[in-house]
């Protein structure tokens, strides 16, 4: 049994035996070697974002977590209140996650490439009460866009961001590194297992829309444990995460495992050959990566020194056309199904995709698969959110998410069933979703921003191989129609599909 630290008002901690709270799981790597390094930004952190790159130990980490969540709570936001997070993967992103969490309230984090448009879609019916994001990210200024974002929103009281330069109105957060001494954090008073209450919200992509998806911390860990257990955690482990925490299958395959181990989490950005070169040869023992990166990575030779290897596969059907596995390395695959699950397998004796079970996966079984009478994939489980959020959303005109009498959702996968020995296989994607770049949209949400920009204009997703599909867009002038999508708020990887002349991919 873990025990629920708590801190009091005058900063020290208060236990009591329950659930562990993913706040639990870091004080406890915290206080076993507070002086152990925890985290690590990528190495080419000044292209991307401001600051130079940073190195946290446990202690320093501990310290910036308090003081965001103390500064939180000063400014008024009460327990369970929805703070959207938009940061690179850099240290931030994991201190703010924790801090939130550390506060008492509910992270939404929110993928980077996300502008107004999906930002104020996804935000507009959980009344989120802050953002923190980062002064720019590349070369667009995510303040400037959040700020947008609050003044669209009425429930947005505030806005807060780390980096140099930030616009009037937006509350800097930088300082949270210079403090030396622990701050004090308000208890949270709330009834039941801490562990139990709502920790995030990631923004699941359906036929029907976007879908806020709810998960307690008990959720947040099973949906981690197997892996961690495939990848042998502990204090002695570095990991190196090219998967974002912005996402369900980001904070489990990342935060989680790091979290459970007590090790080092080095944070990888975009992608980077030469960044992540420089990282995966200091001392990695895992490396966490998108799935359709592993083959340049292997070409390259950069995946020979880790002990484990984690493909992270948004697009499951494209698994099985994975090369074979001749690597000294452990590879585990990684099959998620939007927000709602996945399942971890590593790759059999002959390097090939391990066969998904019909039931019960692996050990702990935090993940149980079905099929459905449509030939679609149903999951249910400990990791597997039950419920609709916000309360009362099912009595509205949004999407929710619904399980069915016996607990289980479904993914939209289309999958076949092998009588002989009991699996499944994942066969094809949610029918009206294309997937670009581990980025879902709706046919309707691609066709409504093309629209927008251009009513004449015309977009289609196309078969794309291992990186799922591409987006092609036509227009009287591409790069006219791929403009006007940015200046009213919409998603760059739809601009993108059209190019000054012809076809884009």
């Amino acid at each position: 049994m873990i025990l629920r630290a708590e801190t009091g008002a005058s900063g020290t901690e208060k236990v009591e035996a329950g659930r562990p709270t993913l706040d639990d799981l870091f004080r406890r790597a915290a206080v076993h070697d507070p002086n152990a390094l925890a985290l690590v930004d990528p190495p080419n952190r000044p292209l991307f974002t401001d600051g130079v790159p940073r190195r946290l130990t446990y202690a320093q980490a501990d310290r910036a977590i308090s003081a965001l969540a103390a500064k939180f709570c000063r400014a008024g936001l009460q327990a369970d209140t929805l703070v959207a997070i938009q940061l690179p993967n850099t240290v931030e992103a994991v201190i703010t996650l924790l801090a939130v969490l550390r506060a008492g309230m509910i992270a939404i984090p929110l993928p980077v490439l996300w502008r107004q448009h999906e930002i104020v879609a996804a935000l507009r019916p959980l009344g989120a009460k802050a953002i923190v994001t980062a002064s720019r990210i590349g070369n667009v200024s995510h303040a400037d866009i959040a700020g947008e974002v609050g003044a669209e929103l009425f429930s947005i009281r505030f806005v807060c961001g780390f980096g140099d330069d930030l616009p009037d109105g937006v509350l800097t957060l930088d300082d949270i590194f210079d403090t030396q001494t622990a701050s004090t954090v308000p208890r949270t008073l709330r009834g039941g297992q801490a562990a139990e209450h709502v920790a995030v919200v990631t923004l699941d992509v359906t036929p029907a829309g976007r879908v806020p998806v709810a998960r307690s911390h008990s959720e947040l860990i099973a949906g981690g444990l197997a892996l961690a257990q495939e990848i042998g955690v502990g204090p002695h482990m570095s990991l190196l995460a090219a998967i974002p925490p912005s996402s369900f299958a980001g904070l489990a395959t990342s935060i989680v495992p790091w979290l459970f181990g007590g090790g080092c989490l080095s944070l990888h950005h975009g992608f980077d050959a030469r960044a992540f070169a420089e990282q995966i040869g200091a001392g990695i023992t895992t490396a966490i990566v998108p799935g359709p990166a592993l083959a340049p990575l292997v070409k390259a030779g950069r995946l020979q020194s880790p002990t484990n290897v984690v493909a992270l596969w948004r697009s499951p059907e494209q698994l099985n056309l994975s090369a074979t596995w001749n690597g000294a390395a452990r590879l585990i695959d990684v099959s998620a199904f939007g927000e709602l699950g996945l399942v971890a397998l590593p790759r059999d004796a002959e390097g090939l995709p391990a066969a998904m079970p019909l039931g019960p996966v692996g050990a702990p079984h935090d993940v149980e698969t079905a099929r459905g009478k449509t030939g679609t994939l149903l999951l249910r489980g400990a990791m597997v959110p039950k419920s609709a959020f916000p309360p009362g959303i099912e009595r509205g005109a949004e999407p929710y998410l619904a399980a069915d009498k016996e607990g289980f959702v479904e993914t939209g996968f289309t999958c076949r069933l092998d009588d002989t020995d009991g699996t499944l296989s994942v066969s094809g994607p949610p029918g009206g979703i294309a997937v670009i770049g581990g980025y879902r949209f709706t046919t309707r949400d691609l066709e409504g921003q093309v629209s927008m920009a251009d009513p004449a204009a015309t977009i289609v997703a196309l078969p794309g191989g291992l990186m799922a599909q591409k987006l092609a867009g036509s227009a009287l002038d591409n790069a006219e129609v791929a403009a006007a999508i940015l200046a009213q708020g919409g998603s760059p990887l739809i601009a993108a599909a059209f190019k000054a002349r012809g076809l884009a991919a």
